[in-house]
């Protein structure tokens, strides 16, 4: 009896072995990823990341670009290093054409120009320009790109920050009029209506970014990402394996990593504006670097964060510091009024405050903070 149980097994081995053999040398080990279509290399990639769950190991590299730390992590074996490459040339792409420091800028140019002649400008900043006014609109101003002058003022974030004098305040709080920012669309054209009058696209910035790069990634055929640029996460698509992400919502009252609790998300951003980021004290007191365009001062309410989940980053980025700025009951009815957005309000006593929708994804793990609605 052993010995036919041995000759079985030896025959099935021998059967495997010859069908993986056939296998490895037909028409099909030859045919290459390229040769196939991106849409079909991307179902066959989500079909093996579901067969080995969670087992696919991202590619990753960092980056230091915008003035913060990037991260970005691809789920996909087919992944190179050159589509970091591209990634790396994309964001410089971007900082080039909107930082207001850079002198080789698009946005440089413009705000040189102010008060003297239109500038013409690529179709992207144009578009973000153009996004960023129609923004300001609907928040009443409260979220203006012109910001510039009054961010150059205060300069928070970097050394030597202090408590510029009132009337210096003034000056620059009357030269941030987003109503003054002159348009044109057959040419790509941006004119500053007053002279000393500066853009400044921080704001919007990062969210753009993340965009772009999940725009990238989408077109490379990839649908399973970590994109996190210093705080603005875009967890794209869903993990290997199908499953959620789980983004921690950063502790606005401890260093980086310490979150107060966690949401589940798939295919979504999750974008945080926080009073911990840049500061400085002066006197005692601590002025954050979100300003409030209304007074010229820094924000200064009992709002220690804001975070913003909805479907594209740039959104999210622009909703996030408004809402800072607007207040919680304010910024809940805007929130309530914005399509697939829900957003959470964190006080400095400890307070939550969130959509109903946020309230049901946030898993809080911190007892030190308790809803209030």
């Amino acid at each position: 009896m052993k010995k036919n149980k041995t000759a079985i097994l030896l025959l099935a081995l021998t059967m495997i072995t010859t069908l993986l053999g056939g296998c490895a040398n037909g028409d099909s080990a030859n045919v290459k990823a390229a040769d196939i279509p991106a849409d079909a290399r991307a179902a066959s990639a989500a079909k093996d990341s579901s067969k080995s769950g969670t087992s696919v190991k991202p590619l990753a590299q960092t980056f230091f670009i915008f003035d913060t730390v990037v991260n970005i992590k691809i789920y996909d074996s087919r992944a190179t290093a050159n589509n970091f490459k591209e990634l790396e040339a994309l964001m410089k792409d971007i900082d080039r054409k909107i930082s207001r420091t850079n002198e080789d800028s698009e946005i440089h140019k413009v705000n040189a120009q102010a008060g003297i002649a239109p500038v013409e400008v690529s179709p992207d900043t144009f578009e973000l320009v153009q996004l960023a006014v129609d923004y300001a609109r609907k928040t009443d101003g409260l979220l203006d790109p012109s910001i510039g002058p009054l961010v150059s003022l205060w300069n928070i974030g970097h050394e030597g920050a202090h408590v510029p004098p009132a009337a210096d305040i003034e000056a620059a709080r009357k030269l941030t009029d987003y109503r003054m920012i002159e348009l044109n669309p057959e040419k790509h054209e941006i004119y500053l209506r007053d002279k000393g009058m500066q853009l400044d696209l921080g704001s919007y910035g990062k969210g753009y970014a993340a965009d772009a790069i999940y725009d990238y990634l989408a077109e490379q055929g990839f649908s399973s990402a970590i994109i996190d640029l210093g705080g603005n996460i875009f967890a794209m698509g869903s993990k290997p394996g199908g499953s959620t992400w789980n983004i921690g919502i950063q502790d606005p009252s401890q260093e980086r990593g310490n979150p107060i609790g966690t949401v589940r998300v798939e295919d979504k951003t999750v974008v945080t504006a926080g009073i911990y980021e840049r500061f400085f004290v002066e006197d005692g007191k601590l002025y954050q670097h979100i300003i409030d365009p209304r007074s010229g001062y820094p924000v200064d309410n009992n709002i220690s964060s804001v975070t913003i989940v909805t479907d594209r980053s740039t959104d999210a980025d622009t909703m996030d510091t408004s809402l800072l700025i607007m207040g919680i009951e304010d910024g809940l009815k805007f929130a309530e009024n914005t399509p697939n957005t829900e957003v959470l309000f964190i006080t400095k006593d400890k307070k939550l405050y969130a959509s109903p929708g946020f309230k049901e994804m946030l898993k809080k793990t911190n007892d030190s903070y308790t809803f209030a609605n």
